[in-house]
């Protein structure tokens, strides 16, 4: 599998730095959890036209998008809770070129985490983004094929694809690994929380950020956001 790596040095240690600053995760951690709330909980289908029907460059059919969905959300905290370096479950590094779109619609990493852009496709894609959290062009690649952008600034970036132009994704990068996304019921956890307050952030592709103020004691707090 060839891979083109968009990366610069110096950025390991700077890493292991913070990993060091932040130490290992306190005995009295907290868990902050609760429920997120959409609209339309499950999402609505969008079904668009195929632009490029007939082409060599385009799979048939219509192609389908599931907007508003729970799921699709990201929380976070606002601000770097101190002192601490919890392990985040969030494994998902890989953001595919599947069925004419990108799967999944929306990924959640932290700062200087790698993402893979497999095209498993029988057609040639074209990712890129203009995004100021991270700008790039990974150019024309077929199916089997895949390329890799580690991202180094905090922020939401806009994925598209140059080729079709109904294609579009988000990644979500958040400066901490205190960020989750919800289940299909709503459902969130956030552990090794140290105590504090703190502000929440939702946010959604499709709709308006919420924040909250929370207060977490060492007993751990739950919090209710609505879209």
């Amino acid at each position: 599998m060839t891979r083109r790596r968009f990366d610069h040095g110096g950025w390991s240690a700077a890493i292991a730095v913070l990993a060091i600053a932040w130490s290992s995760v306190p005995a009295h951690a907290a868990v902050l959890s609760g429920f997120v709330h959409t609209p339309n909980d499950g999402g609505s289908a969008r079904s668009t036209a195929n632009a490029y029907a007939g082409r060599a460059n385009s799979l048939p059919g219509r192609h389908e998008t599931r907007v508003g969905a729970v799921t699709d959300a990201v929380i976070y905290f606002e601000e770097t809770p101190a002192g601490t370096l919890p392990e985040n479950s969030d494994r998902g590094r890989t953001l595919a070129q599947r069925d004419q779109a990108f799967v999944p619609r929306v990924l959640a990493i932290p700062v200087g985490a790698a993402v893979d852009f497999p095209n498993m496709d029988p057609i040639f894609h074209n990712v890129f983004s203009v995004s100021p959290a991270c700008h790039f062009d990974l150019g024309k690649y077929p199916k089997g094929r895949s390329r890799q952008v580690t991202f180094r600034k905090a922020g939401v970036v806009n994925v598209y694809c140059d080729i079709h132009s109904s294609m579009a994704a988000w990644i979500v990068v958040v400066a901490h690994p205190w960020f989750t996304r919800p289940a299909a019921d709503g459902s969130f956890a956030l552990p090794d929380v140290p105590p504090g307050s703190y502000r929440v952030v939702a946010w959604h592709p499709d709709l308006p950020t919420v924040t909250r103020e929370v207060t977490i004691p060492a007993g751990g707090a739950t919090v209710e956001l609505r879209f």
